[in-house]
């Protein structure tokens, strides 16, 4: 019941422009051709952005036990070109959001999830988002 409320609040304060603009960096990706390969990754991203609270990213590597290719070395690579290009700025993004809603007492949870975000944008393939009852963890 709170990470509904949770994720309610966050929807009308940040979430849907958030989202929006994860989405639409995944259009753009996909519009330049050379980018589709890291649209899949923004758009999972997009879609936790807009309803984060009781949803944690995970390595699917250590989700269904075996290696894929966003788990193998061209994960990796991607990772570093997705860093280079996109991901330091939304990182950046993140960080200073985080921080922005940290400075106030009720705005902390929203700053620790913009937080959360900005480890993300650092290197989001090979990552997939379950909900953390799936993995035992006690909702918040």
């Amino acid at each position: 019941m709170i990470s509904l409320l949770m994720n309610i609040l966050w929807v009308v304060l940040f979430g849907f422009t958030g989202a929006l603009a994860w989405f639409l960096a995944a259009i753009l990706m996909v519009i330049s051709i050379v980018g589709i390969p890291w649209a899949r990754a923004a758009f999972n991203m997009g879609l936790f952005v807009l309803w984060p609270f009781g949803q944690v990213a995970v390595d699917r590597r250590l989700l269904t036990g075996q290696e894929d290719m966003g788990t193998s070395p061209l994960g990796f690579l991607g990772n570093v070109l997705w860093f280079l290009f996109a991901g330091w700025w939304l990182a950046l993004y993140h960080l200073v959001a985080g921080l922005l809603w940290c400075v106030t007492i009720i705005g902390i949870p929203f700053g620790f999830q913009h937080f959360k975000f900005a480890g993300l944008a650092l290197a989001p393939i090979g990552k997939a988002i379950v909900p953390v009852e799936s993995l035992g963890m006690p909702r918040y």
